[in-house]
């Protein structure tokens, strides 16, 4: 699986919007439509504060890895 897939899937799994994600990362909507879509590229930084927000490893979140273990 892409990693722009597993930001959706993981996002979507939560019942949460791209504005819910986008307020939780300082950005914008359109921003994380970017990111989910492949258009851009997300920064370490965010994918960290992801990682810690839905308690799963970064490695589950861009597709190394198909077992999102948890963080704690």
């Amino acid at each position: 699986m892409k990693y722009k897939n597993r930001l959706k899937d993981v996002r979507e799994d939560r019942d949460l919007k791209q504005s819910d994600i986008a307020i939780l990362l300082d950005t914008t909507q359109e921003q994380i439509s970017k990111y989910e879509t492949g258009k851009q590229l997300m920064g370490i930084d965010k994918y960290i504060k992801l990682a810690q927000y839905y308690n799963i490893s970064i490695d589950y979140l861009v597709g190394i890895s198909d077992t999102p273990k948890k963080l704690y």
